[in-house]
């Protein structure tokens, strides 16, 4: 009889399984079912903190019914719960986020916590995972970089898996990204973004530049709208009205460069210098340009964005805006576990703390001269 018990379970967490889209169940699931928030879900499951034997029972209710495992991985790591810091990238081999990861691992070594980075893959669905997942391996800090969509369903999620990180303790840190609205409990750590963009159009229009390509960067994202900003102003600021056929959003990648730039070079668009939206997009660019018998700095002029180490191995070397990438990262974890005994640190805690940018003036412009218009 035990035995068909047993088989009946078995069959009835199968066809659980199976209805829900043959996927493992996860913390979320739980919690829906439950009625509960996912810290109460961990909560019960890791018995470090009291709950109601009402709210226990219904959440282990759930748990068998939906047949959750819970991540052996996540067990393991529970002995070092208050001693971990997660990272979110949108990419592990883009320099971006690379070297502000390089700057959480560090900061985090030296505060003797474990670092957990995960890539996203530019996919918001697999972000919010991902610090739920965070979350549920009981990390003392969930930090996420880069740029965000703006898409309110989005925001609203993401708002609330950073009130339940602070229900648990732990915090949601942003990096390099907007806040997400009045009472959400995160801190924010960012650079400025529009300001170099600023300056770094305003240089080429010192330099006699006035039709400018904008290249590269996804719009969905709010470093390309804030890039943007600060470009369009500073155009307006010096009596240049934007056009919108010099402006050619898109990746943040070479291949986006190298592709579109051919595009734009065949399609006798006129300009003299091209904003490139990061490095990357330069080096693509650049290939272009080459493969198209333009000279840079001599026909036109080139710029980009971050200053990794690709600006410096073009030739000719790029003038690009230089962002505290590493720096970024550790202070995204000192403003999350509050170790650094100064005040700045702790004051930030609940607020914003904002890097400076500043051009890298290389060999990549050069003053327009009445030649260098392509048409």
């Amino acid at each position: 009889m035990g035995r068909r018990q047993t088989t009946t379970a078995r069959e009835r967490d199968g066809d659980t399984t199976a209805a829900q889209g043959r996927r493992r169940a996860t913390v979320s699931d739980v919690a829906r079912a439950a009625g509960v928030s996912t810290a109460t879900v961990s909560r019960v499951m890791n018995r470090n903190y009291p709950v109601a034997a009402a709210t226990r029972e219904r959440v282990e209710a759930a748990v068998r019914e939906l047949g959750y495992v819970v991540n052996a991985h996540a067990r393991a790591l529970a002995g070092v719960s208050a001693r971990t810091v997660g990272i979110v990238v949108g990419d592990v081999v883009d320099p971006f986020y690379a070297y502000i990861a390089r700057g959480v691992e560090r900061e985090a070594a030296a505060g003797d916590r474990l670092c957990l980075v995960c890539s996203a893959q530019g996919d918001p669905q697999r972000e919010l995972a991902f610090v739920e997942l965070l979350h549920e391996r009981r990390a003392d800090a969930v930090i996420v970089v880069g740029g965000s969509v703006q898409d309110r369903a989005y925001t609203a999620q993401l708002a609330d898996r950073a009130r339940e990180l602070a229900a648990d303790g732990s915090r949601l840190v942003l990096c390099g990204r907007p806040a997400l609205g009045p009472g959400v409990p995160t801190a924010s750590v960012e650079y400025d973004n529009e300001g170099g963009a600023f300056a770094l159009t305003d240089h080429l229009l010192t330099q006699g530049h006035e039709r400018i390509v904008y290249l590269g960067g996804s719009p969905r994202l709010s470093t390309t709208r804030d890039r943007l900003a600060g470009h369009r102003r500073a155009l307006r600021l010096r009596g240049v009205e934007p056009d919108p056929e010099l402006e050619h959003p898109g990746a943040f990648g070479r291949a986006f460069g190298h592709r579109r730039m051919g595009e734009i070079l065949r399609s006798g668009l006129e300009f003299t210098a091209v904003f490139a939206a990061n490095d990357i997009v330069a080096a693509g660019a650049a290939q272009a340009l080459e493969e198209a018998g333009v000279r840079v700095p001599q026909d036109v002029s080139l710029v980009g964005y971050d200053d990794v180490p690709v600006a410096q191995e073009l030739r000719p070397r790029l003038t690009t805006v230089h962002v505290p990438l590493e720096e970024l990262g550790r202070a995204a974890v000192r403003v999350a576990v509050g170790d650094s005994g100064d005040d700045q640190w702790r004051e930030a805690a609940s607020g914003v703390v904002r890097l400076g940018t500043h051009i890298v003036v290389r060999d990549s412009v050069a003053p327009r001269s009445p030649g260098a218009l392509r048409r």
